[in-house]
């Protein structure tokens, strides 16, 4: 009795293997399926999409690809453990100037195909392996690239703001110095016009004056001679003529 008990164990511990074998081979490994949902949909088709015949698919931009796409399924965003992800499943590269990859397995259309695809063993030959090295390097590379890129258009945006800023500083010192150029002559015009300009009398005593804003020189007929802030000026026999005729 006790043999038949333990023979009907038996036979029930290898039937559930047998269907726990045959659940996992019938469904598709998590992270093949989440990769060909990705590729499926139209909407990423300028990021990641089938290549001409469907053997295959291309990531069009690596840097997009990572940093928008990759943290809504795989919880990441590195392209380079994706790529390592896709050479365990025995994925190819297989153009040198895009990120394409192939596996015959892996077609547009064929969704059932995907259960056939599985981890490759620890056995894998050598040239697979450099291979994958390989394709590491450049995915990395591509990293590199992809930051370094990043870095240069915050500096460049730093800097365009920034020299915005000293062209509206700049144009602000511009207009001040206008004003000012302008206050100054209106100073100087009122300063001539109703500056003593009366040199008629020869044997009148020099009559000098001098302080911090300005100094009108009297000493002798002719020219009119006006300091104003440290700066000698002429003023117009003419205009001094003008004034005579209009007092007398």
């Amino acid at each position: 009795m006790e043999a038949t008990n333990n023979i009907t164990i038996s036979s029930c511990c290898d039937d559930n293997k047998g269907l726990l074998e045959y659940a996992r081979k019938s469904t598709p490994p998590p992270f093949l399926l989440k990769t060909y949902m990705l590729i499926e949909d139209p909407a990423t088709d300028n990021v990641i999409s089938w290549n001409g015949d469907g053997t295959g698919f291309v990531v069009w931009q690596p840097a997009e690809f990572a940093r928008d796409l990759l943290p809504t399924l795989f919880k990441h965003s590195n392209f380079s453990s994706f790529v390592r992800q896709l050479n365990t499943y025995g994925f190819r590269k297989v153009a040198t100037s895009r990120w394409e990859f192939c596996n015959q397995m892996f077609r547009k259309g064929e969704k059932d195909l995907l259960c056939k695809i599985r981890r490759r063993k620890a056995w894998a030959n050598r040239q697979q392996a450099a291979t994958a090295a390989a394709t590491q390097q450049e995915s990395h590379d591509e990293d590199q690239r992809s930051s370094s890129s990043t870095s240069s258009l915050s500096e460049y945006n730093t800097l365009r703001d920034e020299n915005k800023r000293l062209k509206k500083e700049n144009g602000n010192l511009s207009s001040e110095l206008v004003s000012m150029k302008r206050k100054c002559k209106e100073l100087l015009d009122l300063v001539t016009k109703y500056a003593n300009m009366d040199n008629d009398d020869d044997d009148d005593d020099d009559d000098d004056e001098d302080d911090d804003d300005h100094e009108i020189n009297n000493n002798q007929r002719g020219p009119l001679i006006v300091k104003l802030f440290g700066v000698r000026f002429e003023v117009d026999e003419g205009e001094r003529e003008r004034k005579r005729k209009r007092e007398s």
